[in-house]
Parts: structure tokens; sequence; C-alpha cells
């Protein structure tokens, strides 16, 4: 399985186009100090050339991009083959609307996202106006199969798990499953991925779920409980918008590192992260910790 971390960014991208906080300044004036980055999505494949996205964020177009698409069999051709959703937040879903000019759509994801999408944000709706969309069940706790559009098998299967979270603001219910973790296996390698762009905590339980995989990509939204209140940009912590921080003797730094997997790997950063700059001691403890900070275009072969 090759795995391509399309985005690495939470949403807004970084810098934030409206924000000028000290990392945000850095990315602006010493790019080489703080690599700029899309919101957070990645890819997958059996194959490296028929994709299959997790998440699809507002920046897809420039992303999908970075896939191989090898020599192109006719007037149109799209690598992706379909989209899986780890929640209904608009960061993560209105990439969906920007694919609909490939007029074929395979979306998979959990019921409580699936109503979200359909009812509440209406993304679905008005994605069949230009496309076919083919929804494929996610169960939790359950495993499904990725299909090529053929209806081939790809030889990925994906289970997913809940994740400690709530639901997107404009959503009108609160139901099991809206927030979700992904494990992606490869049955010929036996190679597996974790992506949790998002979770509020790390319990054994979901420790015990990333343990399972050789690349973990995990949410890496702010450094500290109190980021943004201490710049003076927001009024709620990091656990309160349901991001476990990366710093403190409970947060997810700690925790992450007593994993055994090969490679473990922060993704959805948000702009106002100091360890997003290169040369930080923010940066320097994780790389001490043995993980990464993630970055656009990161590969992997499992």
């Amino acid at each position: 399985m090759q795995v391509i971390l399309l985005g690495t960014a939470a949403g807004g991208g970084f810098p934030q186009w409206n924000c000028w906080c000290p990392t945000c300044r850095v990315a602006r004036s010493d790019p080489e100090r703080a690599r700029h980055r899309s919101q957070s999505s990645a890819a997958v494949s059996a194959d490296g050339r028929r994709w299959f996205l997790l998440n699809a964020s507002p920046d897809v177009h420039a992303q999908i991009a970075r896939l191989p698409i090898g020599k192109p069999a006719g007037m149109r051709q799209v690598p992706v083959e379909g989209v899986v959703l780890t929640d209904a937040e608009l960061d993560h879903t209105l990439g969906v609307l920007l694919l609909r000019e490939g007029r074929y759509l395979q979306i998979y994801a959990t019921p409580a996202v699936r109503r979200i999408v359909e009812h509440d944000s209406r993304i679905l709706p008005v994605a069949r106006a230009f496309a076919e969309v083919r929804l494929a069940n996610l169960p939790v706790g359950g495993s499904t199969p990725l299909c090529y559009h053929d209806g081939g098998l790809s030889g990925l299967t994906v289970s997913c798990f809940t994740v400690p979270a709530g639901p997107p603001r404009f959503a009108r219910g609160d139901h099991p499953g809206h927030t979700v973790g992904l494990l992606i296996s490869d049955q010929a390698t036996g190679g597996i991925c974790a992506f949790v762009p998002g979770c509020g905590g790390l319990d054994d339980t979901l420790l015990g779920f990333l343990g399972q995989a050789e690349l973990v990509l995990f949410d890496g939204t702010f450094w500290k409980d109190d980021e943004l209140i201490a710049l003076g940009i927001g009024e709620r912590t990091a656990r309160q918008m349901d991001h476990l921080p990366v710093s403190g003797t409970d947060g997810s730094l700690e925790r992450l590192a007593a994993l055994r997997s090969r490679h473990r790997v922060y993704t959805h950063i948000n702009n106002t992260n100091p360890m997003l700059i290169e040369d930080s001691p923010e940066r320097a403890l994780v790389e001490r910790r043995g993980l990464a900070v993630g970055a656009d275009g990161m590969r992997f072969t499992l």
C-alpha cells in the first residue's frame, strides 16, 4: 500500500489566509523555516495508479496533482476511485463538491456522517446535481472492502472506530459514529495505516487500535490546550474543540511515543502550532520522541 499526505494543515491551511499569528508570520516571511501546507487529506493506493482519498478537502484540486496518473486512457481521466470520510466537517467534505466534474463519485461513510452531509450541509444533494454518487456504508467496528469504479476489489479494506469528539456545529443531531478513525489494511502486504485527523482524547482502547498500524497519522491540531486563548484569537481550549493537545503529561506526544508503530506522524496541524516551525524547540521535542511533523507530499510504502 502506498500512502501520500496530500494536505497536513487544519482548516484554513498554513499560513491561514486571515491570520498573522507568530507562526503564520514566519511562514510568510521565511517559508524555508515554516513550509506552507494545504488542508488535511491523504490518499491510499494498492497499485500506485488508482487512489482512494481519506477526506476531501477544499484544496482537493491542487492536491490531486500530487497523485501519479500514468498514461491517460482517454480525454478525461481521474485517478480517484473513492473518498472515505472520517466526519462531516466542512474542511473534510467540501472537496466532494469540487470533484463533481469527475461525473462519478464513490463515498464511504458511516450512517451518522451520511445523515449530516445529506440533510445538514446538503453536500450530497448538490453533488448529485452534477454527478452520479454511490454511497458505501462504513459500519463502526466492521471491515469494508474498497472497490474500484468498475466494482473490482482493490485489495484494500477499511475499518473504523469512534473517537472522542462532538458533531459539526451545523449538525442537527448527535448520532454515534459522526467522528471516526480509520484503519486501512492491505491484504497483500499486511500493511496497515491509521488515519485519525480529529480526536479529543487517547485512552487505552484507542491506543490499541493505533498500535495495530505500521503508519499512524494522528491529530496534531494544537500544541497547548490554551493555545488560541493565549494568542488572543479564540475563547475555547483545544479539548473544548475536540482536539487533544500535543504537549503536556497527558498530551498525545507522551502517549504516541509509547507505540511501537514504525511511523508516527502528526497531521491536521493548526496554523498556530509552533511545531510547524522547522527549527523550533517544539519540533525538536517531537522528533526526539520518535514522531514526525507531517508535511504535504510525504509518502510511505507499507
